[in-house]
C-alpha cells in the first residue's frame, strides 16, 4: 500500500489575534480548532466593567489577553505597548476586526507579516463604514477582502476577496449576517490555511475603480430628499442602524430605519405628513410611512426614532401620545417582576431597576439587546421579540408594557380589530369574525361585496360575510409570497413554527365549545359531533403536525465516485411556497386544518378558500392564528365562490401549490388550470362511491351499528361515506329489517339539542339534491324503504332513506348521493369475486369496507378492493397519523400522516 504524506510549511503557527467584537471571537476560536497557538489576543479595554466578546472567551482558555487603551501615542508606537506585544513571539498576526490603529513596527514584527479581514471587495470602499458604503452607492455586488496589511489604508495585497449578491432590501445588519460574519470568519481562517502551506498569494490592488470613503457619522447622515426613490432607499438602509440616517420632521430630528422599496401599483393611502425638502408629503400607512423620490417611485419605512431615543413603528406616528398603561394580572406581576431581575443581572452598574429605568442610558450595547431578548424567550417561550422591539421600549415601564401586550395579542403595528357578529345561542355568547383575512388583518372585500350566510336549522341569515373578488386573491396571494420569502416565516428556524402550531391549537381547545356552535349553526353539524370530530380532530391534527416541524429530513445518497474525487449529494426537503387550498362544506373547520397544518408545519404560506356556504369556523380561526403570534400573511382567508376565487387561486402564477377536496368535476377544472397557469403542484380528494362487502359470516350487531354510521354519519356529508352496501343473500333481509327499525328511531332536529342524532342538511340546493335523487331512485324501480324526503318543519331537513333491490345499471347505484341515502344490494352466498367485481365496478375509489369473521377472506377481499382506505369490522375510522386519500377519479394525493403531499 501507498499513503501520501503531505506537511504543512508552517505547523501549528504561533498567532496573535488582534481586534475585538463576536467577529472576531468566532475567528479565534476557529484557528484554536485548525490547531494553532494563539500566543496573545489584543484587544479594546472593558466597557462599564464588561469584558470584549473576544476577551471573554480567550481568558476562559487561559491565553495571555492584553487590552491596551491605545497602540500609538503623538504618532509614536509606545514603547511599554510594543515590549509586551514582542514578548509573546507571534508569527502571524491576524486582525479580524480591529478599530484601534496598530503601528508598522507591529504590524511587520512576525515572519509572515499581518493580515486583516476588510467588509468590501477592495479596492472599492476603502476605510470605515465600507459595509454602509457599499449599500449607499447601490452596489450590486458585495464581499469581504482578506489582505496583507501595509503602511497605507486598506491598500495592501489582496490574499483572498469572496463576493456575494447584495438584495434590493438588505441592510447593514442582513447582509452582515448572511454573509460577511459567516463567510468572513470561514475566509480569514481559510487565508491562514493558505499562509501555513506556503501558497498564500499577494495580488496587488488596481487603481482602477478604488474608493474611499470616512466613518459614516450621524452629523453627515442627515437625508437630501432631491433623490430617487432608490437613491433614497440606499441612503437609509446603508445608514441603518448605525448612524441612522435622519432629517428635520415637525421641528425635531426623526431617524429612519427598515426601508424597503415599493411597486408603484401598491395604493397610497394614508395620513399626510410633511417632510420639508421632500417633493411630497409622507403617508403614515397601516405598513409604515410611505415616502417618494423625485421619479415619483415610492418607498415604505418601517421604524422611526426620535431625539430622545424612543423608537417606534412608523405606523404609529400619530398615535405616539395615545397609548395608555395596560392593568397587570398576577400572573402578568410575576412577569414583570422576573423582567426586573433580568435588567438587573444586565445592567449591573445600576443600583436599582425603576420603572423609568432607560436601557441604553445606562450603558446597555447591541450585544445586551441579544442577550434581554434570547433572556425572554427562556420565560415566555411564547412572546415574539425582536431586537428591534427592545429599541422600540427604551424604559423598564414601557418593555413590561410591550411584551404584556404582545402576550395579549394587542402589541403595536399586528393589533387585531375585529367587527364581530355576536350572537348568544347554545348558551353561550360567541363572536364570529366575518370579513376577509388577508396580511394578517379583517378587511372588507373589494368594492364592499357581501353575501348571507345561511343557517340551516331554520333557513335563515345568520350574518353577512364579505364576498373575496379576484383582486381581493391577488392582495392575499402577495401578502402571502412576502411572509414566505421576506417574512419572518421564512427565517424562522422550524422548532419555533411548531411552537406557534401549538400555540393555536391550545387556543382552538380553549376556544373549542365556540368553534363548535359556530360550525353547528353554519353547517348543521350536530353539536356533539362538531365537539368531538369536527373541532377535535382538527386539533388534534394541528398538534400532530407541531410535532412534525423539525422532524422533516432529506437524506444522503450514496453514488459512484470519480477517482480520486469524492463527492457527497443529498437531499432537503424544502417548502414550495405560497399554497392555495379550497376546503369543502362538509367538515369545514376540519377540511381546512387536513390540509393547513401539513402546509404549516413544512414551512409554507396559505391562502385559503372556504365553501361559500360554511366561512365562519375558518374565519375564526383566521382570528386564533393572529392571536397564536403567526406573523402577517402566512394565512389568508377568502370567503368567496368557486367560480372567481377558485379559478383565480388556480390560474394564479404564485401559487405553487393547490389542495383541493370537491366533486371530480371540479377538480378536473382545477387540474387543467393548474397545468395551464405555472404546472403548479396538486394534491385532489374528490368524489366517492365507496362500497361496504357484508358477508353472512359477521357479527351482525356491529355490521347493523357501523353500517349505519358508514352512511348517515354526518348527515351523509361525508366524503367516504358506504355509497352502495353488498349485503350477502343469506343474511339480506334480516339486516335490511335491522337497519331500517334502527334508522326509524334517530331523531331528527336542531343540531344544538344534545339528544338530536340527525341535523339539518348543509344548505337548500344540496337538500333539493337529494329529494330529486331519492325520487329518481323509485322511478328507475329501487325499492324505498324508508324516508326519501324533506322533513315538514323550517329549515333544511331530510328523512334519511335506505333503498333495497337496487340493480348495478341504476343511477342511484352509480352515482353518489353525498347525504344520508343507504343504498343495499344483494350478492350471492359465497360469491367474493363477483361481488369484488361489482365493488370495483366504478370510477371511484375513495374508500371501501368489509365484515367478515373470516381474517383470510378480510385479507383477500381489503388487497383487491380498489379504494384509498379499507375498513375491516369498522367504518368511519380515521386518525391523524394515517394516510388519507384515493383511487382513480376520487383523486390522488394523501391529507394526514408522514406521507402527506
Amino acid at each position: 500500500t501507498r499513503k501520501d504524506v503531505y506537511l504543512c510549511e508552517y505547523p501549528n503557527m504561533k498567532i496573535a489575534v488582534i481586534g475585538q467584537s463576536l467577529f472576531g471571537q468566532e475567528v479565534y476560536k476557529e484557528l484554536r480548532k485548525d490547531g494553532h497557538v494563539i500566543v496573545g489576543v489584543f484587544t479594546i479595554p472593558d466597557k462599564d466593567g464588561k469584558a470584549d466578546p473576544l476577551a471573554t472567551e480567550a481568558e476562559k482558555d487561559g491565553v495571555p489577553v492584553f487590552k491596551f487603551p491605545r497602540w500609538r501615542l503623538k504618532g509614536n508606537s509606545i514603547p511599554e505597548v510594543v515590549k509586551q506585544y514582542k514578548a509573546v513571539g507571534a508569527e502571524l498576526n491576524v486582525l479580524p476586526f480591529c478599530s484601534q490603529f496598530i503601528p508598522m513596527e507591529i504590524i511587520n514584527f512576525p515572519r509572515h507579516g499581518s493580515i486583516i479581514y476588510h467588509p468590501s471587495l477592495l479596492p472599492r470602499h476603502r476605510g470605515a463604514s465600507a459595509i454602509n458604503w457599499t449599500l449607499i452607492h447601490g452596489d450590486k455586488k458585495g464581499g469581504f477582502t482578506v489582505f496583507w496589511a501595509d503602511d497605507g489604508l486598506d491598500t495592501g495585497p489582496i490574499l483572498l476577496q469572496r463576493e456575494c449578491d447584495v438584495e434590493p432590501d438588505d441592510t447593514v445588519n442582513s447582509i452582515y449576517n448572511r454573509f460577511l460574519f459567516p463567510e468572513g470568519v470561514k475566509g480569514t481562517v481559510e487565508a491562514v490555511r493558505l499562509i501555513e502551506v506556503g501558497k498564500a498569494p499577494r495580488i496587488t490592488q488596481p487603481q482602477e475603480g478604488a474608493t474611499y470613503e470616512g466613518i459614516q457619522k450621524k452629523e453627515n447622515a442627515k437625508i437630501d430628499w432631491n433623490q430617487s426613490a432608490e437613491a433614497l432607499h440606499n441612503w437609509i438602509r446603508g445608514n441603518d442602524k448605525v448612524p441612522g440616517a435622519w432629517a428635520e420632521v415637525d421641528g425635531q430630528k426623526l431617524t429612519f430605519y427598515g426601508s424597503t422599496l415599493v411597486d408603484n401599483d401598491t395604493p397610497a393611502s394614508g395620513q399626510s405628513l410633511e417632510i420639508p425638502g421632500a417633493c411630497r408629503p409622507g403617508l403614515v400607512t397601516k405598513q409604515g410611512l410611505l415616502l417618494f423620490g423625485n421619479d415619483g417611485k415610492m418607498l415604505l419605512v418601517k421604524n422611526l426614532q426620535f431625539e430622545d431615543g424612543k423608537m417606534i413603528p412608523a405606523a404609529q406616528y400619530f398615535r405616539t401620545g395615545d397609548s395608555t398603561a395596560v392593568e397587570l394580572t398576577e400572573e402578568e406581576k410575576v412577569f414583570a417582576a422576573e423582567m426586573r431581575v433580568v435588567w438587573k443581572s444586565i445592567l449591573s452598574n445600576v443600583p436599582e431597576i425603576e420603572d423609568s429605568t432607560d436601557f441604553f442610558k445606562c450603558g446597555a450595547a447591541s450585544m445586551d439587546v441579544v442577550r434581554l431578548v434570547e433572556e425572554v424567550k427562556l420565560r415566555a417561550n411564547q412572546l415574539q421579540l425582536q431586537n428591534e422591539d427592545v429599541y422600540m421600549a427604551t424604559t423598564f415601564q414601557e418593555f413590561v408594557q410591550m411584551c404584556v401586550r404582545k402576550l395579549r395579542g394587542e402589541d403595536g403595528e399586528d393589533e387585531l380589530v375585529v367587527d364581530y357578529v355576536e350572537k348568544n345561542v347554545n348558551n353561550m355568547s360567541i363572536r364570529m369574525p366575518h370579513q376577509l383575512f388577508i396580511n394578517g388583518q379583517f378587511t372588507d372585500a373589494e368594492g364592499g361585496n357581501t353575501y348571507q350566510t345561511i343557517n340551516p336549522t331554520d333557513g335563515k341569515p345568520i350574518c353577512e360575510v364579505s364576498l373575496a373578488q379576484v383582486a381581493d386573491v391577488d392582495c392575499a396571494v402577495a401578502a402571502a409570497k412576502a411572509a414566505f420569502e421576506e417574512g419572518e416565516w421564512g427565517k424562522m428556524n422550524p422548532r419555533e413554527r411548531g411552537r406557534l402550531m401549538y400555540r393555536l391549537a391550545d387556543l382552538m381547545e380553549e376556544h373549542q365549545e365556540e368553534l363548535a356552535t359556530i360550525e353547528a349553526i353554519d353547517s348543521g353539524a350536530v353539536y356533539t359531533l362538531a365537539l368531538k370530530t369536527h373541532v377535535g380532530m382538527s386539533i388534534q391534527t394541528f398538534r400532530y403536525f407541531a410535532g412534525w416541524c423539525d422532524k422533516i429530513q432529506g437524506s444522503t445518497i450514496p453514488i459512484n465516485q470519480s477517482r480520486p474525487n469524492r463527492n457527497l449529494t443529498f437531499t432537503r426537503r424544502e417548502p414550495v411556497g405560497v399554497c392555495a387550498i379550497v376546503i369543502p362544506w362538509n367538515y369545514p373547520l376540519m377540511m381546512l386544518a387536513w390540509k393547513t397544518a401539513a402546509c404549516l408545519a413544512a414551512g409554507n404560506t396559505v391562502v385559503v378558500k372556504p365553501a361559500q356556504v360554511t366561512p365562519l369556523t375558518a374565519l375564526k380561526f383566521a382570528e386564533l392564528t393572529a392571536k397564536a403570534g403567526f406573523p402577517r400573511g402566512v394565512v389568508n382567508i377568502l370567503p368567496g365562490s368557486g367560480s372567481s376565487v377558485g379559478q383565480r387561486l388556480s390560474d394564479h402564477p404564485d401559487v405553487r401549490k393547490l389542495g383541493f377536496t370537491g366533486s371530480t368535476q371540479i377538480g378536473k377544472q382545477i387540474m387543467k388550470s393548474c397545468a395551464v397557469s405555472n404546472v403548479k403542484k396538486v394534491s385532489l380528494e374528490l368524489g366517492g362511491k365507496s362500497p361496504l362487502i357484508i358477508f353472512s359470516d359477521c357479527d351482525m350487531d356491529k355490521a347493523v351499528r357501523m353500517g349505519m354510521s358508514s352512511v348517515f354519519f354526518n348527515k351523509g356529508e361525508n366524503c367516504i361515506a358506504a355509497g352502495r352496501l353488498f349485503v350477502e343473500e343469506s343474511i339480506h333481509d334480516q339486516f335490511v329489517h335491522r337497519v331500517v327499525e334502527e334508522v326509524k328511531k334517530m331523531k331528527i332536529g336542531d343540531p344544538l339539542d344534545r339528544s338530536t342524532d340527525h341535523g339539518p342538511q348543509n344548505h337548500k340546493a344540496h337538500l333539493d339534491k337529494l329529494v330529486q335523487y331519492c325520487e329518481t331512485g323509485v322511478k328507475e324501480g329501487a325499492r324505498l324503504l324508508y324516508g326519501g324526503k324533506q322533513v315538514d318543519r323550517p329549515g333544511f331537513f331530510f328523512e334519511p332513506a335506505v333503498f333495497t333491490d337496487v340493480q348495478d345499471n341504476m343511477y342511484v347505484a352509480q352515482e353518489e348521493s353525498f347525504g344520508p341515502v343507504m343504498i343495499i344490494s344483494k350478492f350471492k352466498d359465497s360469491d367474493v369475486d363477483g361481488v369484488l367485481k361489482r365493488a370495483n365496478d366504478t370510477e371511484y375509489g375513495l374508500a371501501s369496507g368489509v365484515f367478515t369473521r373470516d381474517i383470510s377472506k378480510a385479507l383477500y377481499v381489503s388487497e383487491r378492493l380498489e379504494a384509498g382506505t379499507v375498513f375491516i369490522n369498522t367504518y368511519n375510522k380515521t386518525d391523524v397519523a394515517a394516510p388519507f386519500g384515493g383511487f382513480k377519479q376520487s383523486g390522488f394525493g394523501k391529507d394526514l400522516g408522514e406521507s402527506t403531499t
